[in-house]
């Protein structure tokens, strides 16, 4: 599957369950990592061998702090840098003439990020189902399952396409948590890389389709109520499940075990014919401290509500030049696209540190 297929499933299958759900929505208005250190976090695992990675995680992690102290210029220099376009994005979307202007837009954009959180996990799981690996290809099936991995497949690749066409989304998710538990306990800690799966598992069964069908008599009763009750912290269990998963791979990748991506810097990768950190102008550990900070910083902003269209947006530019660059296989990375995309169509929730304390009445930060 290219990186323009990936994209252009998740945007053709959204675009379907929006076509499906309009009518309804308008009237409804880490134990093993440690032990395993040669599991690294997905983007390395994706563009090293399994010889690199087992070398790079059996040596030592160098010195960040060193490498801060050596070029403290240039540290200072990009320190500044960040803290300007921070504060710079944080001006814009507070200025009230831009939130005039484009709230009114945002707010009916709103009402389609469910279906395009829905659709995300859908296709991940079905893309996972065909490349018979869970979520990404450095935990593939047959090591778990054997002989049953072309029934799991299957099963899995069911679940994925009924969560996208609203059918028995909450049995779908059932399962779907079920297999994540599975590879929760095969994979230990590793398994917080993916946590916005687990994230969308828990609001799929709390909040099912969001499309106001239920079953009658005491069960959907039940379920309208669990809808209700959840439907406030629908996207902030989804926002810090998502940052939690950058944060842990921004951890172990470029923190404890930072060769991983010294390594990813420096070498000659996907037929370049130097290191990415050459053709930035970068020392490669200084381009590894300033990845880790960058990195950190996102899943901060994510779990804290912080700036969450412009985090999106930057993630999603980034995410693209790296799968451009290293020429990755896009499939691991549908729901690093899709969920950014539902942040940037959702804004702020009530418990976002922006919506929170600088919401004006209808009025929330533009970016």
């Amino acid at each position: 599957m290219s990186k323009y297929s990936a994209y252009r499933l998740v945007w053709l299958s959204a675009c379907a369950v929006m076509r499906q759900n309009m009518r309804s929505l308008a009237s409804s208005a880490g134990f093993v990592a440690l032990l395993a250190p040669a599991i690294a976090s997905a983007h390395e695992v994706y563009v090293l061998t399994p010889a690199q990675i087992a070398a790079d995680t059996s040596e030592p992690a160098f010195d960040m702090i060193q490498v801060a102290l050596g070029d403290m210029g240039n540290f200072v220099f990009w320190g500044f840098i960040t803290f300007l376009v921070i504060s710079t994005v944080f001006c814009i979307s507070i200025f009230r003439k831009f939130e005039l202007t484009l709230d009114p837009l945002f707010d009916r954009m709103k009402r389609y990020a469910p279906a395009i959180c829905r659709v995300t996990v859908g296709v991940g799981l079905i893309a996972g189902a065909y490349y018979q690996a869970t979520y990404g290809p450095e935990l593939p099936y047959a090591p778990v399952f054997g002989s049953l991995s072309p029934l799991v497949s299957a099963l899995v690749g069911l679940c994925g396409l009924l969560i996208i066409t609203g059918f028995y989304v909450r049995p779908a998710a059932l399962i779907a948590l079920f297999f994540y538990c599975v590879a929760l306990y095969f994979n230990g800690a590793y398994m917080l890389t993916y946590t916005n799966y687990l994230g969308e598992f828990i609001l799929l069964i709390a909040m099912g389709a969001q499309n106001g069908h239920h079953a009658r008599g005491s069960l959907g009763q039940f379920w309208r109520r669990a809808e209700r009750a959840f439907a406030a912290y629908e996207f902030a269990v989804l926002r810090v499940a998502f940052g939690i998963s950058l944060l842990y791979a921004a951890l172990f990748a470029k923190i404890i075990h930072n060769n991983l991506a010294l390594q990813v810097a420096e070498l000659p990768l996907a037929g370049h014919a130097f290191g990415v950190a050459h053709y930035l102008g970068f020392e490669p550990h200084f381009l590894v401290l300033g990845a880790a900070l960058i990195e950190l910083i996102i899943s901060v902003f994510f779990i804290f509500g912080i700036e969450i269209r412009w985090t999106s947006l930057f993630l999603l530019f980034w995410l693209s030049l790296s799968l451009w660059w290293f020429g990755e296989s896009v499939w691991p990375h549908i729901i690093l696209i899709g969920i950014p995309i539902a942040f940037f169509f959702h804004g702020y929730d009530r418990f976002s540190a922006e919506g929170r304390f600088f919401k004006k009445h209808r009025l929330e930060p533009v970016l």
